[in-house]
């Protein structure tokens, strides 16, 4: 038997450290070969550790939350032959460099929105299973997603059946255990919903979420945040949206509203250069961008994440539309690529259905503009005297206050509402 080690790998763009966000396995584990062994953090995306090799876990190098140099021993692995363990790399912390197993891009990133996530189709579900007897303690596979939607639905793990590689606990199987009754985890009964609870849970704040909490807050300290919200008749741009998803949607594909949302970005951007722009708050430069890159803020298992379309003024309505659902998802399966993930100009922010009727977005620095769109609702409005009934939506917009003034931030977003309120301006050049 010998030693197989496999060292925290480089990542590239010059990191020399990253978080260790989460152990997928403990010291006595086999393992398989590119079964995930960790999920590690940079400043741009998580990234999933695969083994390289067939074994048994017999030492981890590193608690989750704990910031690791690139080359230091990540995991030591026992396996049949020689392994690769020299003597040297017994007397010193960091060995020479060896190989070890590709890094998998996951995803990561920072900013606000949605779209729904849909769900395995149930005919591809396990059948229900019964609750699995583990130790308290025992820790059983599963990744951060699946980790977060359990404890979302007040599933404990451990009494839950997987069904991926090596027993991985998989979404479906949570589908699964809910349809067999998951009160059992909590002693075979539901409690009562006037019952006293004294429970309580800690959880640290490591990996992605501790990345979203340090690009708010430094978000929230470094920039002169304002908001402006404005109401916008949506009438008819949504009727011009279900005439063209009517006589095109079968051969282009539908559109949702975002795609004119971006396009009405674009053309009022053209008179407000100062609010495309990136504030490089340390070296006191402005730049303005030509280019339009649209963050879209987009939900994911793991965390809020901004990918972005690039040179959205180049692109039609079903361009936009096609590219704004690869993205999302992309960014939902964790598949996004690191450079689809940064680069944005300004970002929008949209939790559709649930978006209530103000919010206030925080910026996604270096960007000094963010357009949050709340939901559509019908309204009665007087309109040359008379009351008709109307779609009615707010955007609720910041800005940067160093970089934008109130003024010119109030005939942006004016400018936005003439274009979706006579939407045939938007195609008018």
């Amino acid at each position: 038997m010998g030693t197989h080690v496999i060292k925290m790998p480089d990542i590239g763009e010059g990191i020399a450290e990253v978080e260790l966000a989460q152990w997928h396995v403990k010291v006595g584990d086999l393992v398989v070969e590119d079964q995930v062994l960790a999920d590690v953090m940079t400043d741009k995306a998580m990234v999933d550790i695969p083994s390289p090799v067939h074994g048994k876990v017999i030492s981890l190098g590193g608690q989750p939350g704990e910031v690791m140099a690139v080359g230091s021993i990540l995991i030591s692995i026992e396996v049949e032959g020689a392994g690769n363990l020299k003597a040297s790399d017994q007397l010193v912390k960091e060995p020479a460099p060896i190989k070890e197993a590709a890094p998998v891009v996951v995803a990561p990133k920072v900013e606000a929105a949605p779209v729904l996530e849909s769900k395995p189709a149930a005919a591809c579900r396990p059948a229900p299973q019964a609750p699995v007897a583990r130790d308290a303690d025992e820790r059983p596979l599963a990744s951060p997603a699946v980790r977060k939607h359990a404890l979302d639905l007040g599933i404990q793990l451990r009494l839950v059946q997987g069904s991926g590689p090596a027993g991985r606990i998989l979404h479906e199987d949570l589908d699964a255990y809910l349809a067999q009754g998951n009160q059992r985890a909590h002693g075979g009964s539901a409690p009562s919903g006037y019952a006293q609870r004294h429970d309580e849970e800690q959880i640290p704040v490591i990996g992605m979420r501790r990345k979203i909490a340090q690009r708010m807050q430094e978000a929230t300290q470094r920039a002169a945040h304002f908001s402006y919200v404005e109401e916008i008749d949506v009438t008819a741009v949504e009727e011009l949206r279900a005439h063209l998803n009517e006589k095109h949607g079968a051969t282009r594909g539908k559109l949702t509203l975002l795609p004119f949302l971006v396009r009405a970005l674009v053309v009022a951007l053209r008179d407000f250069p100062q609010i495309n722009a990136r504030y490089d708050d340390e070296a006191q430069v402005i730049t303005r961008h030509g280019v339009v890159h649209v963050g879209v803020a987009t939900q994911s298992d793991v965390g809020l994440m901004v990918p972005v379309v690039r040179h959205a003024e180049a692109r039609s309505l079903w361009d936009s539309a096609a590219e704004i659902a690869r993205l999302a998802t992309a960014a939902r399966s964790g598949k996004a690529a690191r450079d689809e993930l940064s680069g944005s100009t300004i970002t929008l922010t949209s939790l559709g259905a649930l978006g209530g009727i103000v919010s206030t977005p925080v910026l996604n620095l270096p960007e000094v503009a963010i357009v949050g769109v709340n939901k559509i609702v019908e309204r009665p409005m007087v309109i040359k005297g008379q009351v008709v009934i109307r779609k009615m939506m707010n955007l609720s917009s910041s800005f940067d206050h160093r970089v934008v003034d109130g003024m010119d931030a109030a005939l942006f977003i004016q400018a936005i509402r003439g274009l979706l309120e006579q939407p045939a301006s938007l195609f008018v050049e």
